[in-house]
């Protein structure tokens, strides 16, 4: 929630680099496993078999699950991106409506921007494309940006608007009215949170006599 497609790709990847260095510690002096280091007749193939299956099992997840290096860093910080070229071709072979040659002339109009960035520096990169950026003046980097920013992000929404009604209406509440629904998932999903105490204030209770 709330992460890009990008930072998604790093944590998996992370993680994967890890699994194979742990693989290859089991099977030498267990520096990160100090416990099996000193159970005597510790089972040390079965664990590294079990990692080894749960590195197969990423891979076979993940596998296809990939973002070429340039667009990463365009995404992360366009102004780190230094072959210009290699960038706009792996964003054409993703999007294949992107125009190669403007989307390069763009970009080298955006690095130029002092002004942009120092927006860039102070700000994370989801605040930087969406607020800082200028959709008029940069419309290819623009919608290459939005479109790789909600890779992710609208299927997490969609699962998990999707997951929180099923929650919400199940055979226990099969009476319950679509408007109730309505309500229901929307204070459920809904980002924002109740000023409880400014409610409170403004309402009027009516005393009994």
């Amino acid at each position: 929630k709330n992460n890009s497609v990008c930072d998604l790709i790093t944590t998996v990847q992370s993680f994967q680099r890890k699994l194979d260095i742990l693989k290859q510690d089991l099977q030498q002096d267990c520096t990160h496993f100090p416990s099996v280091k000193v159970i005597q007749g510790a089972n040390i193939p079965s664990h590294a078999a079990f990692v080894q299956k749960l590195i197969e099992n990423f891979k076979d997840r993940f596998d296809g699950f990939v973002l070429e290096d340039q667009l990463q860093l365009f995404i992360k910080n366009p102004f780190l991106v230094k072959d210009v070229i290699a960038f706009s071709q792996e964003a054409a072979r993703i999007y294949k409506w992107v125009e190669i040659s403007s989307l390069q002339m763009e970009l080298v109009d955006l690095q130029a921007d002092v002004l942009l960035k120092g927006k860039c520096e102070a700000s994370d990169h989801t605040s930087f494309w969406l607020q800082a950026v200028p959709k008029t003046t940069f419309p290819g980097l623009f919608k290459v940006a939005v479109h790789t920013l909600t890779m992710f992000g609208s299927t997490y929404s969609c699962e998990s608007a999707f997951f929180t009604v099923n929650m919400i209406k199940n055979k226990l509440r099969s009476q319950l009215t679509n408007e109730h629904l309505h309500a229901c998932l929307r204070m459920a999903v809904t980002p924002f949170h109740p000023k409880f105490k400014t409610l409170a204030a403004n309402a009027h209770a009516n005393f009994s006599h």
